[in-house]
């Protein structure tokens, strides 16, 4: 359970730890509809929907990496309704040690340690209340660095530009038609990307052969 707040809210939280640990980032900034090089992190941006009886905003950047996996996943939730709540969410990859959590650092100010909710085959989600004065430190800051400690204890940092944070945090949601635009373009890149890495082992195992 993410927090003690009504089914509906429940139900979308989950939905949404689903959507931010997803391997591909689905949407970017509505300015900007151009897939950014596979690798490169994604832009900040805000999605709004109706989620049964809350009204659900999330503004969130995604870290792919080229051949699609996932790297970090950040997501800045408000759920308003019967229930109002906010709640910073990050994803990273699975095979994290639990007790440390994810910590968090913007621009090498104090850490904030968000603790797992949960843990997927494939991803973990860890969760910090999302207050006025995290909001604040985000838009005035350079740069978020999210720490994870992978199975072998060694830790993971994760830096994200907030460059646009505010924008996308105090602008207008994008459109469900400009979020379908983004994931195709990324996609296709995404494959591209793909394509030219097998064709570049194929021609490098030809060439072995031809040495031989």
């Amino acid at each position: 359970m993410m927090f003690n707040a009504t089914k509906a809210t429940r139900t979308a939280l989950s939905a949404l730890v689903l959507t931010l640990g997803a391997a591909a980032p689905t949407v970017v900034g509505a300015q900007d509809a151009a897939a950014p090089a596979a690798g490169a992190p994604a832009k900040w941006f805000k999605t709004c929907t109706k989620q049964e009886e809350a009204d659900v905003c999330v503004v969130q950047n995604q870290l792919v990496a080229q051949n699609g996996q996932l790297i970090t996943a950040v997501g800045l939730i408000s759920v308003e309704g019967k229930v109002n709540r906010k709640i910073l969410q990050v994803t990273v990859p699975s095979a994290r040690l639990i007790p440390p959590g994810i910590m968090m650092q913007i621009d090498g100010a104090k850490g904030m340690k968000l603790d797992y909710a949960v843990c997927l085959p494939d991803r973990c989600t860890a969760e910090l209340p999302l207050t006025d004065a995290v909001i604040a430190s985000l838009k005035k800051g350079n740069e978020v660095v999210f720490t994870s400690v992978n199975f072998r204890r060694a830790p993971n940092p994760i830096k994200i530009p907030l460059e646009g944070f505010t924008g996308a945090y105090d602008g207008e949601a994008m459109s469900q038609s400009q979020a379908e635009e983004r994931q195709r373009l990324l996609q296709e890149a995404m494959q591209k990307k793909q394509e030219e890495r097998n064709k570049a082992i194929n021609d490098a195992q030809d060439a072995a052969k031809q040495g031989n």
